[in-house]
């Protein structure tokens, strides 16, 4: 959850700020003590303006002729991102993509956690995958409020992904990332990002066959 600050700035920089974060860990883990915008963009592939007018949202994070320092700006997009607080997911879906998603779990991102997943198999319930307990759709309100989970991921047939989301926002969860084609009628105050990889696809060919030429976003 983003801090007060973060509530001000537009959604398409937020969304960046991970992209950033990932970045400045791996400048911080190599010894990098100084990087100027023109680094960050060639690294991130966005746009040097872009970055100076994302970062200008957090007020005065760098200095004209210098840059911007390594371990300031960690600190900075740690707290903002709040990294050092753990963010407990649910995963609803344990077919081959879900348990694609916890054998990768979010290993680099360590305030991001898949701590328990559903499923209907009975040769799943009651099994662990990589130590995260599979537990029954029957138990889905109890143990989510158990685990005082606001996050869930849907890798679930489509046809159920409406009814699931029903029962997932009667009780504490409030965003959902969903990796279903349906699209989901919720709540004002629930956040869902939709992640569908055959559109996405479908829009990668056409854009390779219509637009050859990448042009700047």
């Amino acid at each position: 959850m983003a801090n007060e600050g973060s509530s001000k700035i537009p959604q398409a920089t937020a969304k960046r700020l991970p992209l950033y974060y990932r970045f400045l860990k791996n400048l911080h883990t190599s010894g990098k003590q100084r990087v100027s915008s023109a680094e960050l963009s060639e690294a991130v592939k966005v746009d040097s303006a872009t970055i100076r007018r994302d970062f200008s949202y957090f007020g005065a994070l760098g200095k004209k002729g210098y840059g911007y320092n390594v371990n300031y700006l960690l600190t900075f997009f740690r707290k903002t991102l709040d990294q050092d607080e753990l963010t407990k997911v649910a995963l609803i879906g344990v077919g081959n993509l879900g348990t694609a998603l916890l054998n990768y779990n979010f290993l680099k991102n360590n305030n991001t956690k898949i701590a328990i997943a559903f499923d209907v198999d009975p040769a799943k319930v009651g099994t662990s995958i990589l130590d995260v307990p599979v537990a029954h759709m029957d138990d889905l309100e109890k143990k989510i409020k158990e685990e005082n989970i606001h996050v869930a991921i849907l890798t679930i047939p489509a046809p159920v992904a409406q009814a699931t989301t029903d029962r997932l926002t009667s009780g504490p969860i409030k965003g959902i990332l969903n990796f279903t084609p349906a699209r989901l009628n919720v709540p004002s105050d629930i956040r869902v990002h939709h992640i569908d990889l055959a559109v996405e696809l479908q829009s990668l060919v056409y854009f390779l066959k219509h637009y050859p030429k990448v042009e700047e976003e």
